[in-house]
C-alpha cells in the first residue's frame, strides 16, 4: 500500500499554508541558476496558485513536495 499520496493532515497544512514571500524574481533567478532544468514557465508565479507552481517545480526536479518547498525557502531573500 503506497501512501505518497496520502492526504495525511501534516502535509496538507504544510501545502496549504505555503506562500511566497520576499521577491520571487530574485528567488526564481536563484532557482534558475541552482536547477539549471527549470525554466520560466515552471517558475511563473500567480497569486493564489502556490499549489501550481509547487507542481510544477516538483515535476521537472523530481522532487517531494517537501523536498521544493524547503528549496524555495532556502532562496527566500
Amino acid at each position: 500500500m503506497s501512501t505518497e499520496k496520502n492526504t495525511n493532515p501534516s502535509s496538507e497544512n504544510k501545502t496549504g499554508s505555503f506562500k511566497i514571500s520576499g521577491d520571487w524574481a530574485k528567488q526564481s533567478t536563484q532557482l534558475k541558476e541552482k536547477f539549471t532544468q527549470l525554466t520560466d514557465s515552471d517558475l511563473k508565479f500567480e497569486p493564489g496558485k502556490e499549489n501550481e507552481l509547487l507542481t510544477r517545480v516538483e515535476t521537472r526536479l523530481n522532487k517531494k513536495r517537501d523536498e521544493v518547498i524547503n528549496i524555495i525557502n532556502k532562496c527566500e531573500v
